[in-house]
């Protein structure tokens, strides 16, 4: 039934619209019908039935839920009571390993240290013992007496005495008494300065001949001395050709470009590059950095004299070993007495023997805090010289030094001068020799050679305008020896801060393909080349694993590059896709700490000391826990694999995160052997997640124990041979794992 209406909009227009009749009612007032009502009441009765189902479910669900809630908390507090009745047990056993390794280690390097101090004595070859300072003076005095200039003779000379600088600097490595390293930095400098001397003695020798040795092209002189520590080229400008202002000495892979006023000037320029650096060893002698939690020291609460001049680094949030941390504070003392210094390294030696590493490790494991160390201060392991800033002597003097030039100088914890040291300096050249019938006539001058002034001085016919001096053009091909990661860096040495600087260096360009820079500098100065000291830090990844008995693979992935160093015994070996310029290094058999300290040299920078969290971002891990995860990982090194895991910077800082498995042979770990494990200061635990895992979960794996101790929880699910190869591990092998990792820190900085 449809209903219309009609109406008037207005008074002409009339309207019409109609309303159909609505649905489902029916046409006694819109009722529903019984069948319609039957409907909603079945379909109220389901919806009712189904919302009581899923209470149903849901209750079942949750009380399913809390069952098993109940009943793995009543498993884990039985795991944990297991573990808790056999931690002394564990711990014990632990502890005893450790101690066998640490005595019988202790014992073999005390004995080769002896069987070298021996075999130097039977030598007999007239190379003093640098330890022994009487022989190490007349040594010097004997060679400040020789008359000798020939070239040859004096490299050679420098050889020997190059020798004995590398030994009194690995004297220096390892020196506690303030007054034994006064010693030695004494000796070590006045070596230096007598071996420089040296050379400039034969290169006045070789300038006084310059005429008699003229290049037939140029009607200068031009010459290249080069042994395997010292490069030496020289040249005359005997022409004074204004036109002739570049030159190459192509077989040193060097160049300058003389500045106009230097190319008609009656001068003499030496370039010498010598491949080792005590410049840089030098400026941290003079200015030892301080870098502690507080200006207070540890041993006594005695605070640092405010007139300390601190370069701009800023604080590091942990530092070295109790020993180092007490002697980083004494830098102030300047010619103490001998009452003061005993004082002070009578508290270092206390101190020492307050802490031993077996002591650190059960604490760790423990879960207790050493009473004498500070929370987060790490133990230094065996074989980690870190930098080679640890050379520098705890009482040494510091220079005075205000905040502007600190903010030029380079920080030699961020840096590291690699190649050696490239010497670059202008004379005067010496009156030439001249042969008058059969006679050599020389003007014979008492004060030597003199060194040319550049930047020259005003000009003697203008007061008010200086001299126009350009800056000095250098060229250089990359040494060698060394490997740089990334654009080279180029400063120059300050003497009288003795400190290197950047601010001096314009016009720099690098030529990757021909691994050459080119550069200018203000004036006649020592240079070096750089780069970023933790320029392959954090790394992307790592993995150790065995090779056998006695043998492991460590690899690491690096920001820049990847390497990884074959362990085998106490030796190790380096290798690299990248060879050039360490054909020297790679796949050559050598100590851990030789290697380490090689890599270094070379630019291969793995290893961490105190300083490296100031310009790396480390995890933030409990460095008591982390140093005891190496020693473990160490004893199991010949029969477990051990692994990177994304989850060990989503644990926490009390926790350790990585994957490890049993694996036998040189072949790579099948990527479905690895399981997770989380290590902490009370307890070790095998991970119910995997690698692939959306999310971390604490959660122990089903099936799986708690125990004290990394080791231990390994073992539940090694071989029997497995087992038996860790019980075989030779003593070297497992210290020198240990140190590896501890020199390189993977928990900590990946």
């Amino acid at each position: 039934m449809r209903i219309h209406f009609y109406g008037y909009l207005d008074a002409t227009e009339l309207f019409c619209f109609s309303m159909p009749p609505k649905k489902g009612k029916s046409s006694k007032g819109g009722k529903l019908n019984k069948a319609q009502k039957a409907k909603k009441q079945q379909e109220e009765e389901e919806r009712r039935l189904q919302e009581e189902e899923e209470a149903r479910l849901q209750a079942e669900k949750e009380e399913k839920e809390k069952l098993e809630r109940e009943k793995k908390e009543k498993e884990q507090e039985r795991l944990e009571l297991k573990d808790q009745a056999r931690r002394e047990d564990e711990l014990n056993e632990l502890r005893h390993l450790l101690e066998e390794i640490h005595t019988a280690v202790t014992t073999l390097k005390t004995d080769a240290v002896e069987t070298a101090k021996w075999e130097r004595y039977m030598r007999c070859d007239g190379i003093p013992d640098p330890a022994v300072q009487q022989d190490l003076n007349t040594y010097i005095s004997l060679w400040r007496d020789d008359p000798e200039v020939n070239i040859t003779l004096v490299l050679k000379q420098c050889h020997l005495t190059l020798q004995l600088m590398e030994e009194l600097e690995d004297l220096l490595r390892d020196v506690t008494d303030p007054q034994e390293c006064y010693k030695y930095q004494e000796g070590l400098i006045n070596l230096q300065e007598l071996y420089h001397s040296k050379l400039l003695l034969t290169t006045e020798e070789i300038l006084k001949r310059a005429s008699m040795n003229i290049d037939t092209e140029t009607g200068n002189m031009q010459t290249v001395f080069k042994d395997v520590n010292v490069t030496l080229c020289l040249w005359a400008n005997l022409k004074k050709n204004p036109r002739f202002r570049v030159l190459n000495f192509g077989e040193a892979g060097l160049g300058f470009e003389l500045p106009k006023q230097l190319a008609v000037s009656h001068i003499a320029v030496r370039l010498l590059h010598t491949r080792y650096d005590h410049l840089s060893l030098l400026a941290r002698m003079a200015h030892k950095i301080i870098h502690t939690p507080s200006l207070r020291s540890l041993a006594g609460g005695e605070e640092v004299p405010a007139d300390i001049d601190l370069p701009e680094q800023g604080e590091t949030k942990r530092t070295g070993e109790v020993k180092e941390d007490i002697e980083t504070q004494q830098q102030r003392v300047d010619e103490e007495s001998a009452a003061s210094l005993q004082s002070r390294r009578n508290s270092a030696q206390s101190a020492e023997g307050r802490v031993s590493q077996i002591q650190t490790q059960m604490e760790a494991l423990s879960g207790k805090t050493p009473s004498k160390t500070l929370p987060d201060t790490p133990k230094r392991m065996p074989h980690h010289t870190g930098s080679e800033g640890d050379l520098t002597c705890p009482t040494v003097q510091l220079t005075k030094m205000d905040r502007s030039e600190c903010a030029q100088v380079v920080d030699l914890m961020q840096h590291t001068p690699l190649g050696g040291v490239f010497y670059c300096d202008v004379f005067h050249l010496p009156p030439q020799a001249h042969q008058v019938n059969g006679w050599e006539i020389r003007q014979l001058l008492d004060e030597g050679l003199q060194v040319f002034p550049y930047p020259m001085e005003k000009s003697n016919l203008d007061d008010n305008k200086a001299l126009t001096c350009p800056p000095v053009g250098v060229s250089v091909t990359l040494p060698d020896s060394v490997a740089f990661l990334e654009t080279p860096q180029v400063a120059c040495w300050d003497a009288g801060v003795k400190q290197w600087r950047m601010d001096s260096i314009t016009d720099l360009s690098y030529e990757e393909e021909e691994a050459k820079i080119s550069f200018k500098m203000d004036s006649f100065q020592p240079f070096v080349l750089m780069q970023e000291t933790y320029a392959n830090l954090p790394f992307l990844s790592w993995e150790l694993r065995p090779l056998g008995q006695d043998a492991a693979l460590f690899t690491v992935n690096g920001a820049l590059i990847d390497l990884s160093i074959t362990i085998q015994g106490n030796q190790c070996m380096l290798q690299l896709e990248q060879e050039r310029g360490l054909s020297h290094l790679i796949g050559k058999w050598m100590s851990g700490p030789i290697l380490q300290r090689a890599m270094l040299k070379a630019g291969i920078n793995i290893f961490v000391n105190e300083y490296t969290d100031k310009y790396v971002i480390p995890c933030g891990k409990d460095p008591l826990t982390e140093h005891a995860a190496y020693k473990q990982m160490a004893l199991f090194a010949s029969a477990c694999a051990f692994s990177w895991s994304k989850w060990n910077a989503k644990c926490g800082p009390e926790h350790l995160v990585m994957q490890a498995c049993e694996h036998h042979g040189p072949v790579p770990v099948p990527k479905d052997s690895w399981s997770l494990y989380m290590l902490g200061a009370q307890r070790s635990q095998k991970l119910e997640i995997t690698e692939t895992s959306e999310q971390f979960s604490p959660d122990y794996y089903p099936g799986s124990e708690f125990h004290s101790t990394f080791i231990h929880m390994l073992q539940d699910n090694m071989s029997t041979d497995g087992k038996a190869r860790t019980r075989e591990s030779n003593y070297l092998f497992v210290d020198t794992v240990q140190s590896l990792l501890c020199a390189t820190r993977p928990l900590m900085y990946s």
